[in-house]
């Protein structure tokens, strides 16, 4: 390091990665911290729960992708502090001075004031996580080709998505697709398309957040892979062998061995650290309601982007948790950093919303592109060709490209594998 401006980005998500990208030729000196030694493309991490890709498809290296970038340092570290006084980041084995801050360290899953139901209903943010689920669904079928009581083999083949969100309908429809067809030969005592696959969303319809026409698309979709769709509806209880759910004055409990949480997103720790120490604000769910040029209150050197942010300022709503605002956050920090330094004003972030994106199975899917509102398979090559352009490298490109091609012509997800701890004995 020399004397030049010291940035620290913390997180090597869509925006920290986006931001360090983006100062290449900044005369700084930047050192990206992240707890793992990859990039993580999260919105294919369904993909990897239900065996359609591996771990390796969807993450770059950072160190790999960052090679050619002469002016930063990737540090393998987990940041448990921030000196907002001293402009000092705590690491829990060391700590590194800073002349601009930019956290970028995302969101976590939200159980509601119920994390005793995480250990029963995973979630899906991490790849630790993605492969725990595709364990956790391979496992119930395995049980249940060996299952003779039918209340425990009907408990076995019944699944429950919580949460009607894009990564529900996702989860839900690659779950309909694997009973019907990518499992359809593989067993002899059981017939894996008698799976029930049951999505539970608390909101009167699927995808809320999609026009109206679009998530009744994507409902019809999900029914014709065998998905039951139950709207207006609450999960009360999870507990190992059954989920609880509220629909207004009924309350009904579904004996299920596999609950997949999809419901709700919790900020950071660091948000509450900010908070503490540099008097950030925070909204109900943890995140920094950050200043229009995306920096914390009284701390014009502090940025925060991505998940973590809160930015209400261009129509009064928080932006959406997804790739695109964390990316453009990045680069509009990296500028305003550049600007900066050449003590020139930046204007204010504004979000170019490029529409939302979300498939629900072989050749079908939803898109709302603000200008443009299509269903079916129309959709379904804009939301391949989307993701496939946003992923890092290559050669990953490449690779999923043809596993795509592969699974849509035979159905078969060669990644379906239960790894992990020795599954055996089965709780039968």
């Amino acid at each position: 390091m020399t004397n030049r401006h010291q940035v620290v980005i913390i997180g090597g998500g869509f925006g920290g990665l986006s931001l360090a990208q983006t100062l290449k030729h900044a005369p700084v000196d930047v050192t990206l911290i992240d707890r793992c030694n990859y990039h993580l493309f999260q919105p294919l991490l369904y993909q990897v729960a239900t065996g359609s890709l591996s771990p390796a498809n969807i993450a770059a290296p950072l160190r790999q992708v960052l090679r050619r970038q002469k002016n930063i340092k990737v540090l393998l570290a987990e940041a448990v502090h921030i000196d907002a006084a001293k402009r000092r980041v705590i690491l829990s084995d060391g700590e590194i001075d800073y002349d601009t801050l930019v956290v970028a360290t995302g969101a976590t899953h939200q159980y509601f004031g119920h994390d005793e139901w995480e250990k029963f209903a995973p979630g899906l943010k991490t790849i630790e996580d993605a492969t725990a689920m595709r364990r956790r669904i391979l496992l119930a079928f395995e049980a249940a080709e060996r299952e003779h009581d039918p209340e425990k083999l009907r408990a076995w083949m019944t699944f429950v998505i919580v949460g009607g969100g894009p990564t529900g309908a996702e989860l839900a429809g690659a779950l309909g697709e694997i009973a019907n067809d990518t499992l359809r030969h593989d067993f002899r005592d059981i017939d894996p398309s008698k799976a029930r696959i049951i999505l539970v969303e608390g909101a009167g319809r699927a995808l809320p957040t999609y026009p109206q026409k679009l998530s009744e698309a994507a409902r019809k979709m999900l029914v014709r892979l065998g998905v039951t769709v139950r709207t207006g509806a609450m999960v009360t209880g999870v507990q190992a062998d059954s989920v609880t759910i509220r629909e207004g004055d009924r309350t009904e409990t579904i004996p299920t061995r596999t609950v997949l949480w999809a419901a709700g997103v919790l900020a950071s720790p660091l948000g509450r650290i900010l908070s503490q120490e540099a008097g950030a604000k925070l909204d109900n769910a943890g995140r920094v309601v950050v200043e229009p040029d995306m920096s914390v209150s009284g701390h014009p050197e502090v940025f925060v982007i991505g998940d973590l942010a809160n930015f209400s300022h261009q129509n009064g709503k928080p932006l959406p948790g997804v790739a695109q605002p964390a990316i453009q956050q990045g680069h509009y920090v990296g500028k305003l950093i550049r600007a900066r330094l050449q003590n020139k004003k930046s204007p204010p972030f504004h979000y170019f919303d490029k529409g939302n994106l979300a498939t629900i199975g072989r050749g079908a899917a939803v898109a709302d592109l603000n200008w443009l509102q299509l269903s079916g398979l129309p959709a379904w090559f804009i939301w391949v060709f989307i993701h496939l352009l946003y992923i890092v490298q290559f050669q990953s490109r490449l690779l999923i490209l043809l596993q795509w091609a592969w699974l849509y012509i035979t159905f078969d997800r060669s990644a379906r594998l239960i790894t992990g701890e020795n599954p055996l004995p089965l709780d039968l």
